[in-house]
Order: structure tokens, then sequence, then C-alpha cells
């Protein structure tokens, strides 16, 4: 069934009233809102939702496209309440480049979204679990759905192989049979969940391109996925096998020293990657892309710590907890 008149909800939202100084003065209230959805919309009871770095850097004023006042955050897991026929009760997840940013998000009791927006909850994820999977998990996919997905007897380079991203990225290659090698600033293992053996490369002790060539004899890697920016995108480079891929989706300092001779001549390719600039369904189409990987368990939610979860009320310190880097998936429960 489906409502022919939309239920209106009153709703427990966190805002941002205006842009803060740094990430210590954002200052989020929560407050009361009536919520109605549109004819090809659903109206969902949120169950968890994540907290990203990009809701810091957006609450800050780092994305002039940002608007205040407004409802934070990107990734979600919720009951469909209302919508049209044959959604209603329906478990679902999701994730977003405009939620939370452009309009209303998720750090709320309720949300509105596009039906074709959301993904069926994966069975046997909790509700944290699978918020968690969001904004990782589409920016792996959509660098290597840009890139040309790895394939079996490809080599995957991932540099910042413990954040959120490298870590899907490397279930993602290993997922599809690739070969991966991840890069870490110091000496430490790799964290997360891969489907075979990875190398790891300390770049505070080797040369990582000569390492690169060492393990792959002399070819270097198909694709490289660099989650840090320039100062990897030399050494990225170099790591290049003949017509590889660079995938890049983030900046410190946003001017670096390009080679095009060994660019053309190597037949390199370089590819940008922005989820923000991603609609909720085209995030959804990305989204139903892993569903088979978590249906199989190739594909693995980052674990959920008890004490990275805040009720809205708290999500200041939710908020500080990210803008400190840190590595847990940091959630908030109406």
């Amino acid at each position: 069934m489906s409502s022919a008149d939309p239920k209106t909800v009153e709703v427990r939202c966190v805002r941002l009233t205006a842009k803060a100084e740094n990430a210590a003065a954002v200052a989020p209230v929560v407050e009361h809102h009536t919520l109605t959805r549109g004819p090809n919309d659903l109206l969902i009871e949120v169950k968890a939702a994540s907290v990203n770095p990009s809701d810091i850097k957006a609450a800050t004023g780092l994305m002039p496209y940002a608007v205040f006042p407004r409802t934070p955050g990107r990734d979600y897991a919720g009951v469909v309440i209302d919508g049209p026929a044959g959604t209603i009760g329906h478990d679902v997840f999701g994730s977003s480049g405009d939620l939370g940013i452009r309009r209303d998000g998720t750090h709320a009791s309720h949300l509105v979204v596009e039906a074709d927006a959301v993904v069926e909850k994966p069975k046997g994820l909790s509700w944290e679990e699978a918020a968690g999977i969001g904004v990782p998990f589409v920016t792996a996919m959509e660098g290597f759905r840009r890139a040309g997905v790895p394939k079996p007897g490809e080599t995957v380079l991932v540099f910042g192989v413990n954040g959120k991203v490298g870590q899907a990225a490397v279930q993602i290659a290993t997922w599809q049979g690739a070969r991966v090698i991840g890069v870490v600033r110091k000496a430490e293992a790799y964290a997360g969940h891969a489907n075979a053996p990875i190398e790891v490369i300390d770049a505070s002790a080797a040369d990582v391109a000569a390492r690169v060539r060492e393990l792959t004899g002399g070819k270097g890697a198909d694709i490289v996925f660099n989650t840090v920016g320039d100062p990897y995108f030399q050494v990225a480079h170099k790591s290049l096998a003949l017509r590889g891929r660079q995938i890049l989706i983030a900046a410190i300092d946003h001017i670096v020293q390009f080679n095009i001779l060994e660019f053309y001549r190597g037949q390199h390719t370089y590819v940008g990657i922005d989820t923000l600039g991603l609609s909720s369904a085209a995030t959804g189409a990305v989204l139903r892309d892993l569903g088979p990987g978590f249906a199989s368990g190739h594909l693995r939610p980052f674990p959920i710590k008890a004490s990275a979860i805040y009720p809205l009320e708290r999500a200041k310190e939710a908020y500080v907890a990210v803008a400190g880097s840190s590595r847990d998936r940091v959630i908030l429960k109406p």
C-alpha cells in the first residue's frame, strides 16, 4: 500500500545555523520540524546516520555551496514509513552528494529522499554498519567505475590504505580478483578486511615506486588509488604501469608539478572523483553495484565501536571526533 495523502511527521533534527570558524566552533542544535514527502519520495525513519569528514568541511565553510541553516549528514540507514506502493516497511540505506550539503540531510529522526536513491539494506548488517557504508564505499566504487573496475591479473596500489576509502578500495579490488599493494605513512599493518593477502609498503622506510616495480617484475601498478592527493602525486605517477590509471579524491596543496612527457609516453589516465557531485539517485546506482559483494560476504562493513555512537543531542562531540581524524566510523543514532 502507499499513502494517498503523504504523512506529515514531526522530526528531531540537528541544525547548523551558520558557518563556523573551525571544527571546535561548530555549534549544532537539535530542533523540531515537520516533514512531508513529495509524490515520488520516500519518508524514512532514520535508525542510524554516519558522520563524514565532508560534513565538518561543509560546516566550516570549506564548501562554498553548502547552505545554512541546514541539517547535515550524507549517509543513513532506516525504515521506509511512507512512500509509493510497495515501498513501506522496507529496510534501506543510502548516501548522497547533495544531502546534508545543499539540502537537509540525515542527522535527524526522519529523512525524505527520492524513491530511486535507496538500496535494500543487506541482511545481517546492523543499522549502524549499514549507515557506515555510504561515502567511503561510494567514493572507492565510483573511482573504479570511472578508471575501469580492476580485473584478475591487475595490480592496484592504494595510498592511504588504512583510511576508510582506502580500505573500501582494497575490499572492492580483492573482491574483483586484483592484487593489491597498500602504502602507509609509518610502519603499521593493513587494518581492514581483504579477500586476499595484501602487501604493505611503509613510505617512511622505502622508496615506494622502486618497491612497487620490484613487486610487479618491473611493470608497475595498473591502477593507483591515491586517497591522500598531492603528497603522493609524484610517487604515484612514478609507480604507474604503461596505460596505468591514477584515481585522485583529495588534495592538501592544490598545485602539483606534472611531467607531461612522462604522462603521455606512459599513456596514463588521471581520474578525478568528487562524490559531492553525485545526486542521491546516482549514488544509489553505485551502491547497487556493491550489493552482491555485501550479500556474498566479499565486502564487509566497517566495525562500529559502541564508543563511536552518539545520540543527536551529542552531535557536537561526534563532529569533533571526526574533525580530530578519528579512525573509527562515527555514528549518530536518533
